[in-house]
């Protein structure tokens, strides 16, 4: 992930054999019955718990340009030593958190499906209304920010294309709070301007595996050239 600078590690426990254990409350998810209209959704808070949490936040990468950077993947994280970020991005490309957000949404998911991207920061042109694209099933966006209370960086799930004040909730991004969704042609969201640090993590269901992997791949080669740019600019160092 060379588009990230992270801290100095935090102090964590080693990580059970089940990586979700103690780290991720799936138990909780699988109790939850997303709401239907006009789209698949559910709203979660205590998705991890505040502990996780703080080593997570402290370790997380910092990518001053804004952008969607790839997570390590799944094989990359078994060979390595763990901090509190990388253990909770272990805990949540685990084949077991597939098969809970599956059984959640009824939905058939293959865990090497899965794209994880990271976010450190947000840019004023962030957070315009959109749907995900056709290549996605299902998205889910676990946040990492302690406190929150600047008025834009609050995610809205909404009813239609063009008023981002028609919404089913507005979602505060605090630590350990979830929002997952199945993509549909009307699964509209975004969010209000803010510019500066908004971390999150996403998880994105793609049609298949292979679909997974050209779109991280272009996720990279897209940090990595805007991060050429912003050198160039600048506005950031390589």
């Amino acid at each position: 992930m060379p588009a990230l600078s992270s801290p100095a590690p935090s102090a964590v426990p080693v990580p059970p054999a089940n990586r979700t254990d103690g780290v991720l409350n799936l138990d909780g998810l699988r109790a939850l019955r997303p709401a239907t209209e006009p789209f698949p959704h559910l709203v979660m808070t205590g998705f991890i718990a505040p502990v996780v949490a703080v080593t997570a936040r402290h370790d997380f990468p910092d990518s001053p340009h804004g952008g969607l950077v790839p997570a390590p993947s799944r094989a990359e994280l078994e060979r390595g030593d763990l901090d509190g970020f990388t253990r909770l991005l272990a805990a949540l490309t685990a084949p077991e958190t597939t098969q809970a957000f599956a059984e959640t949404f009824g939905l058939d998911l293959d865990p090497d499906a899965l794209m994880v991207t990271v976010r450190s920061r947000c840019v004023p042109k962030d957070g315009r209304i959109h749907t995900d694209s056709v290549t996605k099933r299902l998205t889910a966006l676990l946040y990492l920010n302690d406190t929150w209370t600047a008025p834009g960086g609050r995610l809205r799930l909404l009813r239609s294309a063009d008023d981002m004040e028609d919404m089913l909730a507005e979602v505060l991004p605090l630590d350990g709070t979830l929002v997952a969704f199945r993509r549909t042609d009307n699964s509209f969201h975004g969010h209000k301007p803010h510019d500066g640090v908004r971390r999150y993590i996403m998880l994105n269901w793609m049609v298949d595996a292979g679909t997974a992997r050209r779109e991280t791949l272009r996720h990279g080669v897209t940090a990595g050239l805007k991060r050429l740019g912003n050198a160039f600019s600048g506005k950031g160092e390589m």
